[in-house]
């Protein structure tokens, strides 16, 4: 059984918002800009005009394995499905808003054509056709790999064995799974990055990944 997440090369993008366009285009999301499935934030700092860097930093929901979302919902309108998407079950949600207070990375809104809260699928309706998501194939500059991150011969893990990361927000503790590739220019990724930022490899990385996605797995529905 897979176990799905995304690698972003961050420094790639180029904040055309196709992938924005994609996704809602791809899974119906409801018009609006504070309607988003994804999104891409912007970084910028420095102090002189040769310090100065301006960022993009593609972002959605990180399908933690730990994910709070599922802990605090109190109808399971937000589960976990196969390959560890995090998802809604439309029906079920009474918009109680709970998820949106608990998840660290503001993944979540208010769909009100769908009388509930909406969050990125991973395209979890297409992936099994086309073995990615609509913002990955989109993507001009192949900012986003998708992957299983079981299969040791996927692009995506040997992306990340190969590459340092980061995630978001690591002191929630949630393991987002969406993992932010370190430039390979080290001064580039100095300047960047932002202060007390953690870089890991996969082989130290994983075991506590691979043990809390054990766990978990029990709690995977047929999607």
């Amino acid at each position: 059984m897979a176990n799905y997440a995304m690698a972003l090369e961050y420094q790639n993008c180029i904040d055309c918002r196709a992938c924005e366009v994609a996704c809602k285009d791809e899974n119906g999301v409801m018009i609006g800009a504070d309607k988003q499935r994804i999104w891409v934030g912007v970084v910028e700092g420095g102090n002189t005009l040769t310090d100065m860097f301006l960022n993009f930093y593609p972002s959605q929901c990180n399908h933690c394995v730990d994910a709070p979302c599922v802990t605090v919902c109190p109808t399971g309108a937000s589960h976990f499905v196969e390959g560890g998407i995090v998802k809604v079950d439309y029906d079920m949600c009474i918009i109680c808003k709970g998820c949106m207070e608990a998840c660290p990375y503001e993944a979540r809104f208010v769909d009100e054509t769908k009388h509930a809260v909406d969050k990125c699928t991973f395209c979890d309706g297409r992936i099994q056709e086309f073995g990615t998501t609509a913002c990955s194939a989109t993507c001009p500059t192949k900012v986003r790999t998708f992957g299983d991150l079981d299969d040791e011969n996927s692009y995506i893990r040997q992306t990340l064995e190969n590459r340092e990361f980061f995630v978001l927000k690591e002191d929630e503790d949630t393991m987002p799974k969406l993992f932010y590739l370190v430039p390979e220019d080290k001064e580039l990724a100095k300047r960047t990055m932002g202060e007390g930022i953690k870089t890991h490899r996969w082989s130290e990385f994983s075991k506590k990944y691979e043990a809390e996605t054990a766990k978990r797995r029990e709690e995977w529905k047929e999607a």
